[in-house]
């Protein structure tokens, strides 16, 4: 692999990759994509890149970023740990970021040339924690608007279907605006300056109960291993996971990525992660696309 400081030589937003993937996104697997919202894509990333990350995550662990935060956390020390933003920090997440396959498959299920990289994710939960993820949708906390967006849920360990995150197919096309979860409240420790929204008014219909009705919703998880992932639209509704096994982790490195009608907005409910001030000091409003010198473009070719 080829680090990026061999790659800061090329012209600004035009960065070396290394953009092999193991084997080609099929037809029929981008199909599915663009139909459901959501594509489960086995095999993707070879053993180096898994190993790559657990190193950047053991420094994470070691070194929580400002984004930082608990979910949830047990009186026995079991715990769900989220964060966020990390990439510039951490070089074995800069390195994944822009020379992993990762944005080849976000351009190629968008069926576009180029990519911004917008932020990473991680998520860490202590063996037997059985805490459920709320179901939501991304898009609606995020500082951008638009269709055109990939997330990479990526484990770096064996994931049970009963502990994989889950998916509502087609939700990413629903027109209904859904009051979602304040994440914020999920903060056993009492941190501050945890981000807030508030999906409060008129504008907000309530969320509808799919924990209870799978079947109707036609709920799909699946059972995964390190080099598979589950590449997913940000207006996608998901959640539901949790029930590890008592001899069962969960670690997972997740990306996201905007395609060409993605644009920032500010939004009055707030954002989680919010990066308006990230964005305003590069210059960005609302209505902008994206500064490539803070979002790297990375083109596909």
């Amino acid at each position: 692999m080829t680090h990026r400081s061999e790659a800061q030589a090329l012209a600004p937003g035009h960065h070396q990759m290394n953009k092999h993937l193991p084997r080609v996104i099929s037809d029929e697997e981008r199909a599915v994509f663009l139909r459901d919202g959501v594509v489960c894509l086995r095999g993707v990333f070879d053993d180096e890149w898994i190993e790559l990350l657990k190193a950047g995550l053991q420094k994470n662990l070691e070194a929580p970023g400002a984004r930082s935060r608990i979910y949830d956390r047990t009186d026995d020390g079991l715990f769900f740990l989220y964060d966020s933003d990390n990439w510039q920090q951490i070089p074995e997440y800069e390195e994944f970021v822009y020379q992993s396959p990762c944005a080849q498959i976000a351009a190629e299920l968008l069926e576009a040339e180029s990519v911004h990289f917008f932020f990473e994710a991680v998520f860490v939960r202590s063996r037997g924690v059985t805490f459920p993820t709320p179901w939501h949708q991304d898009e609606p906390y995020w500082s951008v608007e638009g269709m055109d967006t990939v997330s990479i849920w990526k484990p770096l360990v064996p994931v049970e279907r009963q502990s994989a995150l889950a998916f509502v197919p087609g939700s990413h096309r629903w027109p209904t605006r859904y009051r979602q979860a304040d994440f914020a409240v999920l903060n056993p420790d009492g941190q501050e300056g945890v981000d807030t929204v508030s999906f409060e008014g008129d504008d907000w219909e309530p969320f509808p109960d799919i924990e209870s009705n799978r079947d109707k919703y036609e709920v799909v998880s699946w059972e995964m291993a390190p080099g598979d992932c589950v590449a997913f639209n940000g207006r996608m509704i998901h959640g539901g996971s949790g029930a590890l096994s008592p001899n069962r982790e969960l670690r997972v490195f997740n990306t996201q990525w905007l395609g060409d009608d993605v644009r920032v907005r500010f939004k009055p409910h707030g954002m989680d992660p919010d990066h308006s001030d990230k964005m305003r000091s590069g210059g960005m409003q609302t209505g902008d696309r994206l500064n490539s010198d803070i979002y790297p473009r990375l083109p596909v070719t």
